[in-house]
């Protein structure tokens, strides 16, 4: 059976592809309103809209808006269209528009039919225009574009001049005045041509208007002549006077009269334009609220009003609340219409059809499948397929957004503005062409490309015309049915289509021709069909998809093709697409204790490392399929062996790395200044842009797939990894190096840090640090450490702490600063090692544990820190030592590191040495106490070790005077045994009677007294007296008692001596007047001296008391005269005045001779004499004189004489005391 024979009617039947508002022509109203399909979508809009409009007709409304929205061939036109030869009640034929509503029953509920059939009855004026076309060619830009075209439109109807509004206003007021037709006539008479064919030349029959204007008399020929000057000018109209003239209009008519605008695509006429979209809302709202629901506006338009007003961002909320009838057209309404208009099939063919599905079900659901996840329907069943056939069902829906793309991308404004080419009118040119093809045929997407052709403009349509003439393209210049244009035709088709991609096995479902088709074949020459327009730049490929390209695009894409992009650019943005964007670690985390390890290692891809200065023990090497080396087995295993690294070879497919090109070479283009292309560059430039991101995207899964699938080298051998995650793949095969290459990361066993240092610095018990069962932590780390410390000092090298960290922080160790910190703590706290800080040594005996810590974990010190091999102090040293602190200091010694013994023995020794110094204050008081020699020594001894700083030193210097130490030991504590007891105070009476002694012995003749003396002073000059101390108690009870009768002896004497001289005082004293003011004085001076002398126990200090009672008695004396002197020079003063007041009184002169005279006699009687006491003793010089003949006497005699004749002076009395 043939396609034609299939259809209920006839396929190649005229019908009208294009609905244009306006067309008027009988027969295709007619067809039609005889041939359009009520659906159930449309019933529920004639429903809606007719009862909307009844409420202008039965009464008042302000909402008389509709908005009909539907995508791009929904039918919207029609449905406008069918809607005014309705609302004109049109006479077509016999027949009026309802009738074939009611007749073909295509509404059939009588609700609807009524409100319809009021409608039709109702007399209405009907606007219908296509908005864009009546506008001015520049009428956008006027800000009130909308009112003027609605002007002008209204002025038609009436039959008024459209294109100058002055004009229609002399015509309506002609009209008004009721002699229009006088004026037509009269104008028509003087000018020879109609009126309504000549009024369009303004400009050139003014005169014959103002002729017409004057025989009518209508106006004067000045007035005449002045309005036609007027009509040149500009018109201008507010809105609100537009609506009343509409009212007035209506007014006019009576009997209910409606008008009825319905303006076709007004959201495509007001675009973004807010300006418009405001006049819109004007007019309507004006028109609402002059004509209360008798002027209608009903728009198109492809949005719905929700989405046209939110994008305007302004507040058109008053035009929503007008256009409160919102009636949408959706795909299914199309489908239906194009089902029941196009393909309605007769049974014959249905049943056909039916069975042909149900036996190549199987093969037709295998035959057209599509990849991109966006659903598109297929056929359901045996009836859908009857229904849909010789096209399949997804070709409903992307056709409509083929054709909406296309109005936006690439249809010519001319043919949009005449009206919109409705799918219908597609899908029936399309099946018309395979009509004399047998049943099994499909129609291929590519078909309804021929029907939309005129509708296209050059740049989209011109690429396919010429691919015609392409040699390559078609060799057999053939005129239609090429295969690789048919793809080319898809490929422009879907190229603005969101809902599909372009990928190899769409392409191939679009162009199925047959159910009988082979996919496989037919993808080959697809696959084949779209290298060959590749390669003559008709076709770009983007990833897996390829896109059509447009003139514009093709001229674009040659520029950038001759951009100059070098291989290591590609690879080092892949690079950066690898480590940035796919495997961003920059690290590896060793999995034991919780990831304290990690382990950067050097990026690589090819030759070309990532980043400069890497310089790590291991690396990670991507290996492309551009790699320019060896690429056998043998060559990478050793390259992953000797060198370290992990190679991941990609596979042999270089797809990532073409993208990668494309996309710096678009992006290079992009760069560059082209702000003197033209404008319409700019949105090839843009989807550029666009395709450069996807080119990256592309590029990035091309090359992660391709990481999946990589083969992995490590440690020379090919690595067996189970998981498929890029980043696990990776990070498993570093983990595989990285056992090998730190293989002594092991060694570590436990993790430490500086809060564990600093608890073992400041334990003592070694043992304690110690793990569970007695073993040493991180044995063998130490040891390494250790061993590497020790080779330095055998080569006379200190290590410094930066040189220990760079060793064993790299292969094969990979310990972390925490890990060598602790270990070089651990060292020096056992003793292995010796620090130096600054050239000056440093241990726990000059510094604290603090500062030690501090040396080992502050970078400040890590290059200052210098560490050697510490020399172990021998056993008999550390034996010695022990010895001498328990003979010394009485302690044993609980630590074992040799540090924390020096700095114990240095704080004892230093201890004991200041309690030497103490002790030796009591010499200062007593120098003859024991233990001097002793104290010296020992404080030499404590001094010179608590000086020493080296531990080997330390120990060497104790051990060589261990048996010093040991001496001192047995000599110091009788020492301070004897400071600390009751034995000092004992020696130091026995020494204070001694000194008593000594100092009078020249006056003590007692033989027991030298006996005691003899036995205490043998006691005390003794070295080590301690033992006789004992005895001094007694001897020194015996000397006090022998002592205190010498004292006795020699004390009477004294006392008499000292009587003699305060009675020779008192005598003295009793003779003078002043004697009861000065005797209780004196005489307590002299028994102060006499108590002296009876309390006084040393003889030689008791004689002196003696001697003071005579100086004592010469002193008081010489006071006494003193005194007698100073009483006589007063009295003689005294008298001398009395004279010489006595001659005053008589009238006498004082230097009167009498008066003299007696003043004379005055100083005479009271001359003052002085007195002068001396002891006999002073006199002779000599306590005893020595006597043998009188010649002696007479010798010593005449000495006395001579000295007291010397003493001898005038008004002296020279008295010499015995």
């Amino acid at each position: 059976m043939q396609i034609k024979d299939m259809f209920a009617k006839k396929i190649d039947r005229e019908i009208q592809g294009v609905i244009i508002v306006g067309q008027g022509e009988e027969t295709n109203v007619a067809q039609e309103l005889e041939e359009y399909v009520v659906t159930r979508e449309l019933q529920k809009h004639f429903a809606d809209f007719f009862s909307a409009y009844k409420k202008g007709i039965n009464g008042n409304t302000a909402k008389m808006g509709v908005w009909i929205s539907g995508f791009f061939g929904s039918g919207k036109s029609h449905f406008l269209k069918i809607l005014s030869y309705l609302l004109d009640n049109k006479q077509v034929g016999d027949k009026r528009a309802l009738d074939y509503f009611i007749d073909d029953k295509k509404i059939i509920d009588p609700m609807i039919l009524a409100d319809m059939k009021l409608a039709a009855e109702t007399p209405a004026d009907v606007v219908l225009f296509n908005i864009d076309s009546k506008s001015e060619s520049n009428g956008k830009q006027n800000k009130d574009a909308i009112v003027n075209v609605f002007l002008k439109v209204f002025n038609e109807m009436q039959g008024f001049c459209g294109s100058m509004p002055h004009v229609a206003d002399l015509e309506r007021r002609l009209t008004e005045a009721g002699i229009f037709d006088e004026f037509k006539a009269a104008f028509e008479d003087e000018y020879g041509d109609p009126w309504e064919e000549s009024r369009q030349d303004f400009d050139f029959i003014q005169d014959s208007v103002v002729d017409a204007l004057v025989s009518i008399d209508f106006m004067s020929e000045v007035v005449a002549r002045n309005w036609c000057e007027k009509a040149m000018a500009p018109y201008t109209i507010s809105i609100e006077d537009f609506a009343k003239r509409v009212k007035a209009y209506i007014d006019r008519q009576g009997k209910n009269r409606h008008v009825v605008f319905l303006v076709d695509e007004i959201g495509q006429y007001i675009g973004d334009d807010s300006k418009l979209m405001l006049n819109l809302q004007t007019v309507t709202e004006e028109l609402g609220k002059e004509c209360m629901g008798k002027a209608w506006v009903i728009v198109t338009s492809q949005q719905d009003i929700d989405s046209i007003t939110k994008v305007k961002g302004n507040d058109f909320s008053k035009i929503q609340g007008r256009f409160d009838t919102r009636l949408s057209l959706s795909s299914a309404n199309v489908d239906a219409v194009i089902k029941k208009r196009i393909l309605d099939k007769t049974e014959t063919a249905a049943q056909a059809l039916r069975l042909l599905y149900e036996q190549k079900a199987t093969i037709i659901k295998n035959l057209i499948v599509f990849n991109d996840g966006v659903e598109k329907k297929l056929y359901a069943n045996e009836n859908d397929f009857a229904e849909v056939y010789p096209f399949v069902p997804y070709q409903f829906n992307l056709l409509a957004s083929v054709l909406t793309s296309i109005r936006t991308h690439g249809a010519s404004g001319k043919h949009l503005s005449e009206g919109e080419r409705s799918m219908l009118a597609l899908f029936k040119e399309s099946a018309a062409k395979l009509k004399n093809c047998e049943m099994g045929v499909i129609v291929p997407f590519h078909r309804f490309y021929d029907a939309l052709e005129n509708f296209l403009d050059h740049s989209h349509k011109g690429v396919i015309s010429k691919a015609y003439e392409n040699s390559y393209i078609n060799p057999d210049n053939k005129e239609e049915d090429v295969f690789a244009i048919n793809v080319l035709k898809t490929l422009f088709m879907i190229k603005y289509v969101l809902e599909i991609e372009s990928n190899i096995d769409n392409i191939t479902s679009l162009m199925i021709e047959n159910i009988d088709d082979d996919r496989i074949e037919l993808k080959d020459r697809v696959e084949e069909a779209l290298k060959v327009l590749m390669r003559q730049m008709l076709v770009q490929k983007n990833g897996n998809l390829y896109v059509f390209l447009t003139d514009e695009e093709q001229e674009i894409n040659n520029e950038i093709e001759k951009e100059n992009v070098e291989m290591p650019e590609v690879i080092t943005k892949i690079a950066e697409m690898i480590f940035e964007d796919i495997f961003t670690d920059k690290k590896y985390r060793y999995p034991a204790f919780n990831g304290r390890y990690s382990f950067s290692f050097n990026q690589v891809v090819d030759d070309r490392p990532y980043k400069s200065n890497q310089n790590f023990d291991i690396g990670l090497r991507i290996l492309t399929p551009w790699y320019d080396g060896g690429m056998d087995d043998a060559t990478l295993r050793m390259m992953s062996g000797q060198g370290k690294e992990v190679l991941l070879v990609l596979p042999n497919d270089d797809e990532f790395l073409t993208e990668m090109r494309v996309y710096l070479k678009i992006e290079r283009f992009l760069r560059k200044n082209t702000s003197t292309q033209l404008a319409k560059y700019e949105t090839i430039k843009e989807a550029k842009r666009v395709e450069m991101r996807e080119r990256n995207a592309n590029a990035k899964l091309y090359l992660m797939e391709g990481l999946k699938e990589a083969i992995i080298y490590v440690n020379g051998d090919v690595a067996r990894v189970a998981v498929k995650d890029v980043t696990s793949r990776i990070n498993e095969a570093i983990g595989r190096l990285v056992q090998t290459v730190y293989h002594k990361l092991s060694y570590i066993d436990t993790a430490m840090g500086e809060a564990e240092i600093r608890k073992m610095m400041l334990t003592t018990n070694q043992f304690s640090l110690q793990l569970e069962g007695g073993t040493e932590a991180n044995a063998h780390a130490l040891d390494d450490v250790q061993g590497y410390i020790a080779m330095n000092s055998h080569n006379h090298m200190k290590t410094s702490m930066k040189s220990v960290k760079d060793r064993f922080m790299k292969a094969p160790y990979g310990f972390v600063e925490d890990d060598i910190d602790w270990l070089v703590a651990r060292l020096f706290k056992r003793g292995d090692l010796a620090f130096t800080v600054n050239g000056v040594s440093v241990n726990l005996n000059n510094k604290s544990e603090e500062e030690i810590i501090g040396y080992i974990t502050k970078k400040a010190f890590v290059e200052k820190l210098l560490m050697e091999e510490r020399v172990r102090v021998s056993e008999k040293d550390k034996k010695a030592v022990r010895d001498v602190m328990k003979e010394v200091f009485h302690t044993t010694v609980s630590a074992e590191d040799e540090d924390t013994i020096m700095k114990n023995f240095q704080r004892y020794a230093s201890n004991m040495f200041n309690e030497m110094d103490k002790l030796e204050v009591y010499y200062k008081q007593y120098d003859d106490y024991p233990g001097k020699k002793v104290l010296d020594s020992g404080k030499r001894l404590m001094q010179s070790v608590v000086q020493i700083t080296s531990a080997q030193e330390f120990f060497s210097y104790v051990s060589k005077m261990r048996e010093s130490f040991l001496d001192l030991a047995e000599d110091y504590e009788p020492v301070k045994a004897f400071f600390n007891g009751e034995q000092q105070t004992i020696f130091m009476r026995a020494l204070d009677m001694l000194a008593i002694y000594d100092d009078s012995k020249t006056y003590i003749v007692d033989a027991d007294i030298e006996a005691v003396v003899a036995k205490m002073r043998g006691i005390v000059k003794q070295d080590k007296p301690y033992k006789n101390i004992p005895q001094l108690p007694e001897l020194r009870e015996q000397f006090m008692n022998a002592y205190a009768k010498v004292l006795e002896v020699e004390e009477a004497p004294v006392l008499d001596s000292i009587d003699q001289s305060r009675q020779r005082v008192q005598e003295v004293l009793n003779t003078k007047e002043y004697a009861d003011q000065k005797k209780e004085h004196y005489l307590n001076q002299f028994v102060e001296i006499r108590q002296g002398a009876e309390h006084c126990n040393n003889v030689s200090f008791l004689r002196s008391f003696a001697d003071k009672a005579e100086a004592l008695k010469i002193r008081l004396m010489n006071e006494m005269d003193m005194l007698d002197r100073q009483i006589a020079e007063r009295k003689q003063a005294e008298e001398i005045r009395r004279i010489e007041e006595e001659a005053k009184k008589h009238g006498a002169d004082v230097t009167d001779t009498e008066v003299a005279h007696k003043v004379a006699e005055q100083k005479a009687q009271f001359k003052v004499r002085k007195t002068k006491n001396v002891s006999i003793k002073k006199m002779t010089g000599t306590s005893s004189w020595r006597l043998e003949n009188t010649q002696d006497v007479d010798r010593y005699i005449e000495a006395l004489r001579k000295t007291l004749a010397a003493q001898l002076d005038e008004d002296t009395i020279v008295n010499v005391e015995f």
